[in-house]
């Protein structure tokens, strides 16, 4: 009985990690791009928003990078990596994004 819970408890555990994650972690907030994209982003718990599209996300954090993997929306299915420099600056493959404050 004890190992039918115990298994049960490691397979709801690689569920719910193999889910996502809803948290944005470091990219947590308002997010300015600038050069030929010109472009405000906010990541929030399980969605971004970018020029008034709101779109549903999961997060995956990976060392100094974070994972966005689009959920619905025109970029459904799409990983983009947002690669944290420091505090207020992450690089993507679109360019450099500054923190709002």
């Amino acid at each position: 009985m004890k190992t039918a819970k115990f298994l049960a408890v490691i397979i709801l555990s690689i569920f719910i990690l193999g889910c996502g994650n809803s948290d944005p972690g470091p990219l947590a907030g308002t997010w300015q791009m600038s050069g030929l994209m010109p472009m405000t982003v906010q990541f929030r718990k399980g969605e971004t928003e970018t020029m008034g599209i709101i779109e549903k996300v999961s997060y995956k954090i990976s060392g100094n990078d974070v994972l966005v993997t689009y959920e619905d929306g025109i970029m459904k299915g799409t990983t983009m990596r947002y690669t944290i420099a420091d505090k207020d600056t992450v690089k993507t493959e679109l360019g450099l994004l500054q923190r709002v404050k």
